[in-house]
């Protein structure tokens, strides 16, 4: 089983680890999320629409890339070693293209470079998640993944907020602007992509100096491990019949995670639409939800290591389709407020333990070509969510209606990923 051997460095590694978390969590949050993506679509772009849409399309561009390119690179580093290494080199290029936003200016000839540098971003950022996730198994005894991996993903969460506060309160809405910023030209605002990339390289640093993993890779350069990479990676694919627990784990993950990103996506819009929450109460509900979710990631990390990561994700699955259930149907804001903060409790839980059941049925040769493939059930139908609640919306005339499609992927994930075998610790 992977975990016996690896990375080294003790408590400080696990430190590290954990912490990039919460280095890499403020690009997701402050350039895709919140901050740069509204100015994109309000300021950049020639109207709001057109806006959404061309972001919407670089989007799915990168979620290509990453889909296609996650498993060999995946393979590659399992052959050559050294993805601490691997997650220094994307991380490193996730900063640059993130820092270069800063010269996107208030105006449509800016809407190609701006594009074009959120989607290389974003490859890169899944690209080094993806060894950074292979890093799992290898930090400490099985006994513990899970906890590590709830903490990390809670420590997460908590940077992410941390640095949108930070640049809402000492940029973005500063008066008057750091540092001489201009507002007539949304310096103020530009200046919060060079600030994520300065987050990302100093908090990045603890995992690039305290974790070592083992140079054990092949030797022969990178066009042989290249080559190697796909062989390697056929060989994997074809041994899943032998152990059929990642083909199936990975096709129930599939369907969940359309599900919670079809949430996260959709629930502003809910709120605003069907409650008629203002953009200051949708986004302070967004606030409380990840607040929940982290909290929720950190506290389950201790069940995780005791039940098992299958059974946290079935119980968090479980909960957020009852949960889900009643939220669809109440008309009552108080209670919505209350159920959809609850709710977030379980989001952490279920993204964090499907995490630890993949570095725990991962072959330990093979840690980061399974990890690219994490990525690839990530992606490859993530049109399928937004589709089916479109369709169901405009069908029924109602949110409602399409809100009710994410419940129908949640628990049809939970319903596979209860026939796939569980590990010695579930």
């Amino acid at each position: 089983m992977a975990g016996q051997t690896g990375a080294s460095g003790g408590s400080r590694a696990v430190w590290g680890w954990c912490l990039y978390d919460w280095a890499n969590s403020a690009f997701p949050t402050v350039v895709l999320t919140f901050v740069f993506s509204t100015y994109f679509t309000k300021a950049v772009a020639e109207t709001p629409e057109s806006g959404t849409a061309l972001w919407g399309w670089a989007m799915s561009a990168a979620g290509v890339a990453i889909a296609v390119a996650s498993p060999v690179l995946g393979a590659m580093a399992d052959r050559m070693g050294r993805r601490t290494l691997w997650v220094g080199a994307f991380t490193a290029a996730t900063c640059v293209f993130t820092a270069a936003l800063w010269w996107i200016a208030p105006e449509p000839a800016s809407v190609l470079p701006c594009l074009t540098l959120v989607a290389a971003a974003t490859v890169c950022f899944e690209i080094a998640t993806v060894f950074y996730n292979a890093l799992l198994p290898d930090l400490a005894a099985p006994s513990r993944i899970g906890r590590i991996s709830g903490w990390a993903w809670g420590v997460g969460y908590a940077g992410g907020l941390t640095c949108l506060v930070a640049v809402l309160f000492g940029l973005v809405r500063a008066s008057p602007p750091p540092f001489g910023l201009d507002p007539a030209v949304a310096e103020p605002v530009r200046a919060a992509a060079p600030f994520v990339a300065i987050w990302m390289a100093v908090f990045s640093l603890p995992l690039l100096v305290w974790v070592k993993d083992p140079a054990t890779g092949a030797a022969g350069g990178l066009a042989a491990a290249a080559g190697g990479a796909f062989r390697g990676l056929r060989a994997t694919i074809r041994a899943w019949p032998k152990d059929a627990r990642i083909g199936r784990f990975l096709l129930a993950r599939m369907l969940y995670t359309d599900g919670l990103n079809t949430l996260f996506a959709f629930g502003g819009v809910y709120a605003a639409g069907t409650f008629g929450l203002s953009l200051a109460e949708v986004i302070a509900f967004g606030i409380g939800l990840n607040v929940t979710a982290g909290l929720g990631a950190a506290a389950f990390g201790w069940l995780d290591d005791r039940m098992g990561p299958k059974r946290v994700v079935l119980i968090s699955l479980a909960a957020m389709t009852g949960i889900g259930a009643v939220l669809v149907v109440t008309s009552d804001v108080r209670l919505f407020w209350g159920l959809g903060l609850a709710l977030g409790v379980f989001v952490g839980p279920a993204q964090a333990a499907s995490r630890t059941f993949m570095a725990r049925i991962a072959p330990p040769e093979a840690v980061a070509a399974c990890f690219g493939l994490y990525a690839l059930s990530g992606k490859v139908t993530a049109f399928l969510g937004p589709a089916a609640l479109a369709t169901a919306t405009a069908a029924f005339a109602s949110q409602r209606a399409g809100m009710a499609t994410i419940l129908a992927f949640l628990a049809a994930g939970g319903l596979l990923l209860a026939a796939v075998p569980g590990t010695r610790r579930g």
